[in-house]
Formats: structure tokens, sequence, C-alpha cells
């Protein structure tokens, strides 16, 4: 919780906010809002599987807590690329080191717990990776929105 960090001046070094070990990197970051405690955590690895998982499913812990497992990493989906918060409506954005994009409905991808491997998210070539997963909100509803202004004025 934010009340957990006492405020400091612009020259303090901080506070430590999480143990990280030797072995383990930094991935992602996501603050949640309270509005967005039914929202989802889509997470997506180098091999093309991913998940959702429920925000509720991440218990809150204190500073230099050491996490929790998000996803089971092994030799068949590879490491963790990427993290966001979605919900149901939004889309995701898939993007591979061979400059492949894939743009799926996150509605259509699993919800599972935390400590399984997931689905197949996209089909990769041979030596192909994937390496960015993003949120982007559906523009289902602009599209018709954009072709009602685009109709000529009654007279």
């Amino acid at each position: 919780h934010e009340n957990d960090v006492r405020p400091m001046g612009r020259t303090a070094t901080g506070v430590r906010g999480i143990k990280i070990a030797n072995e383990d990197r930094l991935i992602s970051l996501i603050s949640i809002q309270p509005d967005e405690a039914e929202m989802q955590v889509l997470i997506g690895t180098q091999r093309g599987f991913g998940k959702r998982t429920p925000v509720q499913d991440f218990p809150v812990q204190k500073r230099g807590g050491q996490g929790v497992i998000a996803i089971q990493t092994s030799g068949r989906n590879g490491e963790v690329v990427g993290a966001v918060l979605v919900s149901d409506e939004d889309e995701t954005m898939l993007i591979t080191d061979q400059g492949t994009l894939v743009r799926t409905q996150v509605k259509d991808i699993s919800s599972m717990g935390r400590n399984t491997q997931g689905v197949t998210l996209i089909r990769l070539g041979e030596n192909e990776q994937l390496t960015e997963i993003e949120a982007v909100q559906s523009l289902s509803g602009d599209e018709e929105d954009d072709d009602q202004d685009q109709q000529p004025a009654e007279d």
C-alpha cells in the first residue's frame, strides 16, 4: 500500500519495494486502483504462451516481499516477456522479434490461476519469439460512431 512508504526528500535513496533474487528480473509494474479490482493481468511468454489471471489472485505484500509466481515458466513456454492490466472489453497486441503483429480480443484468452503454464496466444515460426504484449482499448464501438459521422446530413 502507498501508505507503507514514508514521504522523502528529492535526494533520498528511497526504501526497498521488493527483494529480487540474482537470477530474477523485473518485467512489468502494474498499479491497481480501487475501481480496477475486477480486472485481470494478461501475461505472455517468449514462446507465445500466456493467460489471464484475476487481480484478486495476487496477494498484497509488505515492503521487501519477494512476490508470487504469476505463470509457470519452462522449456515449453520460455521466459515471461510482459504483463498488462486488461478487461474483457480490451484487445491485446502481440509483437514478435520478426515483426509479426497479432491483435486479438482479450475475452478469447483463457482465464487461469497463477500457478499454471497458460495457453497458446500466438503461433510462432521457427526461431521466432514473442517480445512484447500490450493492451489496446477496443475500437469496435468507435467504428460505428465514425460511420455515423461520415453520413451526409439530411435537409
